[in-house]
């Protein structure tokens, strides 16, 4: 495989990439457009659902286009998408063919765009393409914040001994994986996988939210109190919102992929998720 230029390589998920195969690897600085190679993994993106419109459509569809329109036919373009494009009411496990005709969040919205102006380019400009979809990432080294990842905020209140809540009671499904394994899948997947396709890359599984939460609290033999929040009102009409009201906090829905395209080329994931989670817990209390 060529060298890949990598276009969001300070990032939690970028950095451990050029981190794990920096024979491979060339970073882009964020004000370059252009690839230094015919090898190309993208991941610039906001990092959350709670962005304002305008700063969304910016970084994931503006500065995307920017690099886009560097392209030709002899580079092979591999775009990190989200879970998020499925949508609230997806059939699960989801596959890739799967979709529903709504989703929230500004992040997800134009994180769905992306994804569809990356195959009309790329088809028009014959540029060769990926999608990869990834599930819920973890792992050492997650700038992480209530929004982002709630899993390891989580993990950071209760290694501090305050108390937490977790919404719905924490009675909801989410596909987690490693940030390593991720990295290893994607390095794979750019080896092994056809062009023109998009793929979902997660565990498969599906982990209760309030199970990994109270195997960190044990792990970390912690004295916070975990208040079980009860699910709140779905308000799913926009006229019920009230002025200058953005954001609306619909109760939590469950989720977890099909990731049995990219088991079919034999990428699969070799580490247990619980295991893991222990021993990245373990590590940070050591250091």
């Amino acid at each position: 495989m060529n060298k890949i230029s990598v276009f969001g390589a300070t990032g939690f998920i970028g950095g451990r990439f050029c981190e794990m195969y920096p024979e491979d690897v060339i970073p882009i600085p964020r004000v370059q457009a252009n690839p230094n190679s015919d090898n190309i993994l993208y991941l610039i993106s906001t990092t959350h659902n709670y962005n304002r419109l305008s700063e969304d459509v910016n970084t994931n569809l503006n500065v995307l286009s920017q690099t886009l329109q560097q392209l030709d036919k002899s580079h092979t373009f591999n775009f990190i998408s989200s879970w998020f494009i499925y949508g609230d009411d997806v059939k699960l496990p989801a596959k890739e063919s799967y979709m529903t005709e709504f989703v929230t969040g500004n992040y997800s919205m134009t994180k769905r765009l992306a994804e569809v102006l990356i195959i009309a380019y790329c088809k028009r400009e014959n540029i060769p393409h990926r999608i990869f979809r990834l599930a819920n990432v973890f792992g050492k080294g997650d700038k992480f914040s209530k929004q982002k990842n709630a899993l390891q905020y989580l993990i950071e209140e209760m290694k501090q001994n305050r108390d937490i809540e977790l919404k719905c009671g924490g009675e909801f499904y989410r596909d987690y994986i490693h940030v390593d394994e991720v990295c290893r899948m994607l390095h794979e997947g750019m080896e092994k996988l056809p062009v023109n396709d998009i793929y979902n890359v997660g565990s498969g599984q599906r982990f209760l939210f309030k199970d990994l939460i109270l195997l960190a609290h044990k792990v970390l033999d912690s004295k916070s109190v975990i208040n079980f929040l009860p699910p709140k009102r779905e308000l799913t009409d926009p006229f019920l919102r009230k002025p200058g009201e953005f954001f609306i906090e619909f109760p939590v829905r469950d989720f977890y992929m099909d990731v049995s395209k990219l088991n079919s080329y034999g990428i699969k994931m070799q580490g247990s998720v619980y295991e893991q989670l222990v021993r990245m817990i373990l590590d940070e209390m050591e250091n």
